[in-house]
């Protein structure tokens, strides 16, 4: 028997060969950035460096007064910088692997956000070492009424590339282009000192936190430390988790903001704001199943601003006998502001006993640094 077969018209036989085509130049392309990754080279144009998100700011996302929670903010920063970080991490060959956080360097809230506005997220990748790579992050708030456009806040996040097939297996980061040999030199710089002030954070870990005060106990005199001092129990889910099961960086960041607020709503009895945070340290991963333990307490009290130390400890359910543990320490600074968010002067603290002063002073040094940072800033700006 004979089989006859339609005969295919030019313009058919054309788009094949086309298609054909774009299919052999993206395998081609798709050859050579796997090419050059195994030998040590950069993706073509830094591919997935770089990640934007965006969201508008619902009554959810804000205190009573129409202010956007800085946890709220903290937790798209940190979405954001672990997507870019994974994607980037996943250009290789080898396990698939997703990006840990495992350090926040100072955060300044430059601008509040309001309900309504829309917040821009834009992560970058700015260095990477051979374990870890540094997410530089910027916020911008959009009111899409008026088109006004603000610089809300800037981050910097470090993360760690964390083996899907073995959690503790930390995988190695592909290397990004620079853009000159000063640039990589200032990144290797901050790597460096990221890492030596992660190791002198580690060994204050472990101090233990007083419980928090009794209902039945004497009321606490106002405006001292234990009058304020606050305490969040929140026992982890899987829709607080990553793939690996174990707690995002952003749920953990916006549990202690919260903490923070209330400390500093308790104390100033007004409206508050996340003004700025230290760095925030993560010391040990919190899995799936724990209780976590937020604890938030006033270190440090200046005309217009509060340090609270924020610190999280985590107990596993079916695991108890590991006891209790620190997994993430932070300070955070609230500003008191009156119904025009125009900043409102702070109740002095009234400090108790020889551990508290020493929290003061340390709180006073760190305000003062941090004071004189801000004007060496401004006037390179100028």
């Amino acid at each position: 028997m004979r089989c006859f077969r339609p005969q295919r018209s030019k313009a058919v036989d054309e788009v094949d060969k086309t298609a054909l085509e774009e299919e052999k130049r993206q395998a081609s392309q798709s050859q050579q950035v796997n090419r050059d990754v195994r030998e040590g080279g950069v993706a073509e144009a830094n591919q997935g460096s770089e990640y934007q998100l965006s969201r508008i700011m619902r009554p959810d996302d804000a205190n009573i007064v129409g202010n956007v929670h800085g946890g709220i903010i903290l937790k798209m920063i940190e979405e954001a910088g672990c997507i870019v970080g994974t994607r980037h991490c996943n250009t290789q060959n080898g396990d698939r692997c997703l990006a840990a956080l495992v350090r926040v360097e100072k955060t300044e809230f430059l601008s509040p956000v309001f309900i309504g506005e829309v917040a821009h997220v834009t992560a970058e990748i700015t260095y990477t070492s051979k374990h870890s790579l540094e997410v530089q992050v910027k916020v911008m708030a959009e009111n899409i009424l008026t088109g006004a456009k603000k610089l809300a806040n800037k981050a910097a996040l470090w993360y760690v590339p964390c083996s899907l097939q073995n959690v503790d297996k930390i995988m190695e980061v592909p290397p990004i282009k620079y853009a000159s040999a000063e640039q990589a030199e200032e990144g290797r710089k901050r790597y460096e000192a990221q890492k030596m002030e992660r190791l002198e954070t580690k060994a204050r870990t472990e101090e233990v936190v007083s419980s928090p005060p009794n209902p039945d106990d004497p009321p606490k005199e106002q405006h001292t430390v234990g009058f304020s001092q606050s305490t969040l129990i929140h026992l982890v889910g899987p829709s607080d988790c990553t793939l690996h099961n174990y707690v995002h960086g952003g749920v953990t960041m916006k549990l202690m903001d919260e903490v923070a607020g209330i400390v500093a709503a308790r104390h100033c009895n007004t409206n508050i704001v996340t003004a700025s945070v230290d760095a925030i340290n993560f010391h040990r991963k919190i899995k799936k199943g724990c209780v976590v333990t937020v604890t938030g307490r006033l270190t440090f009290v200046s005309n217009k601003s509060m340090e609270i130390e924020v610190l999280v400890d985590a107990t596993s359910l079916v695991e108890a006998e590991k006891g209790k543990y620190r997994a993430v320490s932070a300070f955070f600074t609230f500003i008191s502001l009156d119904k025009d968010n125009k900043p409102l002067p702070v109740p002095p603290l009234k400090i108790e006993g020889e551990e508290e002063q020493r929290r003061a002073e340390e709180g006073k040094a760190r305000y003062l640094q941090n004071k004189a940072k801000r004007l060496s800033d401004k006037e390179r700006q100028q």
